[in-house]
């Protein structure tokens, strides 16, 4: 294989699939730093600002997911849907892809359609333990997929998975701080007990409104101290909130930038279960509380969070059931030493390393065999 293959990385909308992506492009660059890597999102989704700002060149096309509730607007949809399949192939024309990576997606459907129409072979890398609908109408022609859950032959031709694992972001495991340095790092008390609580860049309103709902029995409880991720929407709202009830064990900020200290700090971990949340804790070892959105298609987060609780490898509670459960199990989880100790050990079980670099495998397998 020539040292400098155009490669397509297509899909995004959010980071459970833009973070794979930038990972699977950063694996390729490492063992060949010749290689054309072009990314393919949506128009107005976040890839569009986080691609370049890694160092990648990405086209925006017009696509936009079906509308469930309102039919009438699906006409829309269906002219951008015909508009970015015109594009793909001009994209596919111009830059010659030896491979077409999905990573899912609204992007990916046309993207990844049109090179298989062309005869472009395709891999999809699917996050989730309950396949995507694009990956899914994708999987007949693709020539792999990559998956991080075992079961997934419901889903795809057994014949054409390669367990890989998620790719992660690798400076999450390059942390060189103790866990007390951490702590220090926050203002926080090394010796005490401390709970993360993540909502991704946006924010989770359920989770943040559960700790508001909370705040004077967070106050009230000295022992622990929380490191609370509220996202750039709920930022002043979770300040305000703050004001009114002061609790001097809280620390927290609309963004963590450094998501490996705050990793490296935490005791427990209360997230989301977006499949590359996961993915990270159970490379970390952390145990966790996972509340599942219940805003998400064929609502997946769910499955993703039973996969763990069915091994005893993390905590669910329930979207409904947050405000009323949600700070009472951190606080009795994180003061059950033995309860943390066998969570740790089996979510680290689950881990699935090096996913990466096994994927790129896979990817320049079927460029040398094509």
């Amino acid at each position: 294989m020539k040292n400098n293959p155009n490669i397509l990385i297509s899909g995004g909308g959010t980071g459970g699939h833009i973070f794979p992506a930038l990972a699977i492009a950063g694996e390729i660059k490492k063992r060949r730093p010749e290689a054309n890597i072009l990314f393919v999102g949506a128009e107005n989704r976040m890839e569009m600002e986080k691609v370049p700002a890694a160092g990648y060149k990405i086209i925006g096309l017009p696509v936009s997911g079906f509308d469930r509730k309102n039919l009438f607007k699906n006409i829309k949809v269906l002219f951008r849907l015909f508009k970015s399949i015109r594009m793909a192939k001009n994209i596919l024309k111009e830059f010659k892809p030896a491979i077409a990576i999905g990573v899912g997606g609204y992007a990916s459907g046309p993207m990844l359609k049109a090179a298989q129409k062309q005869g472009i072979p395709t891999l999809l890398q699917e996050q989730n333990s309950y396949a995507g609908v694009t990956n899914k109408l994708l999987a007949e022609k693709a020539k792999a997929i990559c998956v991080a859950y075992d079961g997934m032959e419901r889903f795809f031709p057994a014949d054409k998975i390669v367990v890989t694992g998620n790719p992660i972001r690798s400076s999450l495991l390059q942390c060189s701080l103790s866990q007390d340095e951490a702590k220090a790092h926050y203002g926080l008390d090394p010796k005490k007990p401390t709970a993360l609580v993540i909502g991704g860049s946006l924010g989770a309103r359920t989770v943040n409104n559960s700790i508001i709902e909370s705040l004077s029995r967070i106050a009230k409880t000295e022992n622990i101290q929380f490191i609370w991720q509220t996202g750039k929407f709920y930022d002043e709202s979770c300040k305000k909130a703050l004001e009114n009830t002061p609790a001097d064990n809280v620390k927290q900020m609309a963004f963590v930038n450094d998501m490996d200290i705050a990793y490296r700090a935490a005791d427990v971990v209360v997230s989301r279960a977006g499949a590359s949340s996961i993915s990270e804790l159970q490379l970390l070892g952390k145990p966790c509380i996972l509340v599942p959105s219940p805003n998400v298609a064929e609502d997946h987060q769910t499955k993703n969070a039973l996969a763990l609780v069915n091994r005893n490898a993390a905590i669910m509670v329930s979207d409904a059931d947050s405000q009323e459960k949600l700070v009472e199990t951190v606080i009795s989880t994180i003061n059950d030493k033995e309860k943390l100790a066998s969570l740790a050990e089996n979510i680290s079980k689950m881990a699935l390393h090096n996913a990466a670099e096994n994927i790129v495998n896979k990817v320049f397998e079927l460029i040398d065999n094509n």
